[in-house]
């Protein structure tokens, strides 16, 4: 099955509920979006935090969503209980889509989904007692009688390693692990089917973070609890994930089984978050694959696949492939200026120090040009377009600067059509494994599958 190319995830579910290898189906996302509106008077454009995600969740797993900070995976996980509200796309839940549900019917599935957050401090209020903390939610939706809520509250303290006589006791009085497990507690109080994890133990000391991890593992076992696990530490979710999303720019990367993903990558990006993982052996070599930039502006996210402005696997110009690294990261970086560029607000001030042909903070790209490219050796057909688009962009026209900068070296990565057309290309997911593991990127084309940046040292 590798490289077959999908409309949409593989994973789809059958009428019975079940996918393919008879998993039954809990969640679906298809093409969720979760925009924020800006608000502002000259720029209407929304960040994109969740750009068209689709996926399923089955019930009884543990999915992993990592990927760097500002990716989204918070926004995608408050989207999924709809403590965010979503923009577009749909969110299955046994069948219902929960975007559409209101009042009393959102106020009953709610039952059905919680959240434990990242920060047991500010997810506690200090004015509560534990027992008032963890009874809320049964309070809310009238749960049975007052006596019967407050045994309820005793046995979850129990059932997360907490002692009953805390039921009076303030957060203040415990450590960081226990208060974590105050919030478990209190998540667990309307036996909810479905939680999204939100970082839980990376707040906490190393043996905490052990401690809370069992347990959460031990309440899965004995309740039949289906979890989003979303994090930054790689090693916790290799330990407890049956699948792992890799996210960047809003959008999913790789998705497939644990050890699969972990030991053999197939997506460019994955292959530089995994070279990330610390080695406990310092004598052993590690490949680092270094990404140079930083994420793109959600608001301004590039055309094409997500990752292009940083990807060392990005495809090149045929007149361009042996093009050496360093010029090709500088023509990155001159393309993610001139973005800037055209996208900065001119003051008054500069307006009219331009009307009288004044040097102005957008005057000129000498300099920059010098910087990107001064020290490196530029074949002459590049180094006319390059000085040319300084030009261009040194005239205040820096769309028509990144026009001829994509005609001379732009890429299918770019969403440019590398058969001319004028419609922009987005890359597809690609199944690469036998076990419905898929990629997001242009790599897995037959026309353009090359072997990607690898580890030597599998993880």
């Amino acid at each position: 099955m590798s490289g077959d190319t999908i409309e949409a995830p593989p994973d789809g579910v059958r009428d019975d509920g079940t996918d393919s290898t008879g998993r039954e189906t809990m969640v679906q996302l298809r093409d969720l979006q979760t925009y924020y509106e800006s608000g502002g008077i000259f720029n209407d454009r929304p960040v994109k935090a969740v750009d068209g995600v689709s996926f399923d969740i089955y019930r009884g797993e543990t999915l992993g969503l990592v990927g760097e900070s500002g990716c989204g995976k918070t926004t995608l996980g408050r989207t999924l209980i709809q403590l965010e509200k979503a923009t577009g796309g749909e969110v299955l839940f046994d069948g219902t889509d929960i975007t559409e549900l209101r009042g009393d019917d959102l106020y009953e599935w709610r039952r059905n989904a919680q959240m434990v957050f990242q920060d047991p401090d500010s997810s506690l209020n200090d004015r509560m007692t534990v027992g008032e903390i963890v009874r809320e939610p049964l309070d809310v939706h009238g749960w049975k009688t007052p006596r019967e809520r407050r045994n309820r509250v005793k046995q979850l303290l129990d059932q997360v390693g907490l002692s009953p006589e805390h039921y009076f006791r303030y957060p203040h009085q415990f450590s960081g692990g226990q208060r974590q497990r105050i919030g478990i507690a209190r998540t667990l109080a309307l036996n909810p089917e479905f939680i999204v994890l939100d970082e839980p133990v990376s707040a906490l000391d190393v043996s905490v973070q052990a401690e809370i991890i069992n347990l959460l593992e031990e309440l899965q076992d004995e309740l039949d609890l289906t979890y989003l696990f979303i994090a930054h530490d790689l090693s916790v979710v290799r330990h407890i994930c049956d699948r792992v999303a890799v996210m960047y720019l809003g959008n999913i990367m790789e998705i497939g089984p644990t050890e699969e993903l972990f030991t053999d990558p197939a997506n460019p990006y994955t292959h530089a978050l995994l070279s990330a993982i610390p080695k406990p052996d310092p004598t052993q070599r590690r490949d680092r694959i270094t990404l140079h930039g930083t994420p793109p502006n959600p608001r301004y996210p590039p055309n094409g696949c997500p990752f292009s402005t940083r990807c060392p696997a990005r495809i090149r110009p045929k007149e361009y492939e042996d093009l050496d690294d360093e010029i090709w990261d500088g023509i990155n970086a001159l393309r993610e200026i001139l973005r800037e560029r055209m996208r900065a607000t001119r003051s008054i001030r500069e307006r009219l120090r331009e009307r009288f042909d004044m040097e102005t903070r957008f005057a000129t790209m000498d300099e920059t040009y010098e910087e990107l490219f001064g020290h490196l050796d530029v074949p002459p057909d590049a180094e006319d377009v390059l000085q040319r688009v300084a030009e261009i962009a040194g005239d205040h026209d820096e769309q028509r600067a990144l026009d001829a900068l994509d005609a001379e070296f732009g890429s299918i990565c770019d969403g440019v059509d590398p058969d001319g057309g004028d419609e922009t290309i987005e890359p597809a997911y690609y199944t690469v494994s036998d076990a419905g593991r898929e990629s997001y990127c242009h790599r897995h084309d037959d026309r353009f599958r090359e072997p990607a940046p690898v580890l030597d040292d599998r993880h």
